[in-house]
């Protein structure tokens, strides 16, 4: 209805950048929405992140207070909440465009919103729109649903105005860049292309500090196979739960995962998502408990990347409201 001209995207006079995928499941747009906001903390932006809140248990807008949890606003929403705090501006509902006026009245002073998994929100015509795909299922290979994971169709590629491949492997070589830059180009001509991966920080501690050489990992993910490979490179990986995305936990599930690491004498180990759900059970922090942060770095081209982001802004930091 939006390509057709029968709706009307919404524009805003405010920096909207828009992170999203053509696919279903994990693609990376957590670990890019992670790292836009840390370079707009670094330049000293006010900034604001606004998502759906997928697997919430509330509906309508709602701001990030000290009251909220993963199940008033979601864990990636959660996450956000708990690593930044009051610099960043965490909001989630399911109409961003209803939404984006209660931000800004809320908080005059904000520079940027960062719209997370958005791509298909049409309601809301972004400033600047970055599309993410995996580099080991790339869109132009996939197929929309229930054949394959598209939830629309590829030719959906033609609004993006950057374009990034994430989970690459480090030694992605330039041929094989090359092969997927010109597969691209069929869908987009002009947009600026990346390749980007997944890099692990030092373990978090949310439980009992004692480091073990066994471990237990724990993930709900809509992919976790990266994160299980890392373990087993880098631990005596000794059992592994793999949940499904955003999932939640309950009581029975948290005190199977409690007998494993007291069989095993071993500790958790988790993902920064999982860590906002699981810091909850008190059964569970009496043992040893940490979560493993992310980032997302790119192959080459970060500093283009980040011109182009910034380039996009414009000059406008939100309205003057009359007292």
């Amino acid at each position: 209805m939006y390509s057709i001209g029968n709706k009307t995207s919404i524009k805003f006079e405010t920096n909207v950048i828009s992170v999203g995928n053509l696919a279903v499941g994990g693609t990376g747009k957590s670990p890019m929405i992670d790292f836009l906001i840390q370079h707009f903390l670094n330049k000293h932006k006010k900034i604001a992140s606004l998502s759906r809140g997928y697997g919430r248990k509330t509906r309508g807008y709602r701001k990030a207070g000290i009251l909220d949890s993963a199940n008033t606003i979601g864990d990636e929403p959660m996450a956000f909440f708990l690593k930044f705090g009051d610099r960043l501006t965490v909001a989630v509902a399911e109409q961003r465009a209803i939404a984006i006026p209660f931000i800004l009245a809320d908080q005059n002073d904000i520079e940027v919103i960062l719209l997370d998994d958005a791509f298909q929100h049409r309601a809301v015509a972004p400033s600047f729109s970055i599309l993410l795909s995996t580099v080991d299922r790339p869109f132009y290979n996939d197929y929309l649903m229930p054949s394959g994971r598209l939830r629309e169709a590829r030719k959906g590629v033609s609004r993006a105005d950057v374009i990034c491949f994430t989970k690459a492997p480090k030694e992605l070589s330039p041929s094989e860049r090359a092969f997927i830059i010109e597969n691209t180009r069929s869908y987009n001509e002009q947009a600026p292309i990346f390749f980007s991966y997944i890099a692990y920080g030092g373990l978090v501690r949310f439980g009992q500090n004692k480091v073990k050489d066994k471990i237990i990992g724990v993930a709900g993910l809509a992919d976790s196979t990266l994160f299980k490979e890392y373990l087993m490179l880098h631990f005596d990986l000794k059992g592994f739960y793999d949940f499904g995305d955003h999932h939640d936990y309950s009581m029975r599930e948290v005190k199977d995962i409690v007998l494993e690491l007291m069989a095993n004498e071993a500790m958790l180990v988790t993902t920064e998502k999982d860590f906002v759900k699981l810091r909850i059970f008190d059964n569970l922090l009496i043992h040893s408990c940490f979560y493993l942060p992310i980032q997302m770095k790119f192959l080459e081209g970060e500093a283009e990347f980040l011109r182009l982001v910034d380039n996009s802004l414009g000059n406008y930091t939100g309205p003057t409201w009359d007292d």
